[in-house]
């Protein structure tokens, strides 16, 4: 789960990270503790849109106001998605207190607004209701968020990257929100008795002591964030070649993966691991480390097939390395 937040976190093209597991495992706690490790955003004092200075929204007043407008660092945001949300809450609406005050129809904008250049984190994804399901799936394909209603016309940059997280004893995902994950992890508890122990005791002491724990791992912290700095800046420059290209195609043909999105994953996310690892060239080893994050929760369902989606990729995975080796 970790490793697949830190390659989202480099490689925003992946289109985000789903998390299954039982409660209790620490999805929602490693999720939020992304924050700490995100690199700051420039972003002008009083902007609702989280404009870049090269290209501010058209409906950003503060952005377009001044000329040049104070800017300060803020954390990467990292927005919650409730259940039950409303609609107009998402997207934003007409902003009632100036209409009322004086007579002014202006825009406020919503979540949507708050999560450009961050991440959108919608716990219990698999319980969102199929109106917002629809609202999200258009505003992560276009990257631009529509509000038409109420006398208004706003379109404003809404490109964030998506974090699920669920129980799957609760429900299934729509397929098509599924599709829209790069990378799908499953969580459970430890089950070997130091492990647990271990976080017991952290759990412990950062309850104890917030101030104290989070100075503990302040200098690991801040060792993972200039990883991902350093990841983003040369991502662009890693080279994927034929070869990786090829075993990423092998692999989507033998699992049976529809259309071409598991290939685009698996580049992006093998070379996301390579720049992470301080690599300039995405390896064979670098696709099949990422392979059954990027390809489990695309599989077609097989009654024939007890094994589930992780075993399957792995078993495909065996049978490659298999074949690899036998050929040399």
């Amino acid at each position: 789960m970790k490793h697949a937040l830190l390659l989202a976190a480099v490689e925003p093209g992946l289109g985000g990270v789903l998390v299954f597991g039982d409660r209790g495992t620490g999805k929602s706690t490693a999720v939020r503790a992304l924050a700490g490790l995100l690199p700051e955003l420039s972003l002008a004092d009083g902007c609702q849109y989280n404009c870049t200075e090269e290209n501010p929204s058209p409906h950003c007043s503060v952005c377009n106001g001044e000329a040049h407008p104070q800017r300060s660092l803020r954390p990467t945001p990292i927005v919650d998605l409730p259940l039950g949300v409303t609609e107009d809450r998402v997207c934003g609406a007409l902003d009632l207190e100036k209409a009322l005050l004086s007579g002014e129809r202006a825009f406020e904008p919503g979540l949507l607004a708050r999560a450009h250049r961050g991440f959108l984190y919608i716990d219990e994804v698999n319980l969102l209701e199929d109106h917002l399901v629809d609202l999200l799936l258009d505003v992560a394909a276009s990257g631009v968020n529509v509000v038409e209603r109420e006398g208004l016309s706003v379109r404003h940059p809404a490109k964030f990257i998506m974090i699920g997280s669920g129980n799957p004893e609760e429900g299934e995902l729509r397929p098509q929100l599924l599709d829209r994950f790069g990378l799908s992890v499953d969580v459970g508890s430890p089950d070997d008795i130091e492990t647990r122990v271990e976080v017991v005791r952290r759990r412990d002491a950062y309850e104890l002591n917030p101030v104290s724990f989070h100075e503990t791992w302040q200098a690991a912290d801040l060792e993972i964030r200039d990883a991902i700095l350093i990841a983003k800046k040369v991502i662009p420059s890693v080279n994927v070649p034929d070869e990786s290209l090829r075993l990423a195609a092998d692999l989507c043909i033998r699992l049976g993966v529809d259309g071409l999105r598991g290939e685009l994953t698996l580049m992006r996310a093998g070379r996301a691991h390579a720049a992470l690892d301080g690599r300039m060239e995405v390896t064979v080893a670098d696709i099949l480390s990422v392979a059954p994050m990027a390809l489990c929760h695309r599989l077609r369902r097989d009654p024939l097939d007890e094994a589930g989606s992780v075993a399957r990729v792995t078993r495909v995975i065996d049978e490659v390395v298999d074949q690899t080796v036998g050929h040399a």
